[in-house]
């Protein structure tokens, strides 16, 4: 899994799994990947920042069920 932001285009891209797709847009701004099968392979956010807080919400990154932990990480600042 990949999680990509795009500070220029101000874009999350959330990938599950690198394949062909075709994309739905479910909202103003967002958007998903099917593949052939049906199964979702990614997802799209367009103007990630007024929708989710302010930079700090993409420094931070928890991911929960991990070997039956949380597993937590700060991205340092970038200079």
């Amino acid at each position: 899994m990949k999680i990509i932001y795009d500070p220029e285009t101000d874009a999350l891209s959330i990938v599950f799994a690198e394949t062909t797709v075709t994309t739905q847009h479910l909202a103003e701004g967002i958007s998903a990947d099917y593949d052939a099968a049906g199964c979702l392979p990614g997802l799209e956010i367009l103007d990630v920042s007024s929708r989710l807080g302010n930079a700090d919400t993409f420094r931070r990154i928890v991911l929960e069920g991990i070997g039956g932990t949380a597993l937590r990480h700060t991205v340092p600042e970038l200079a």
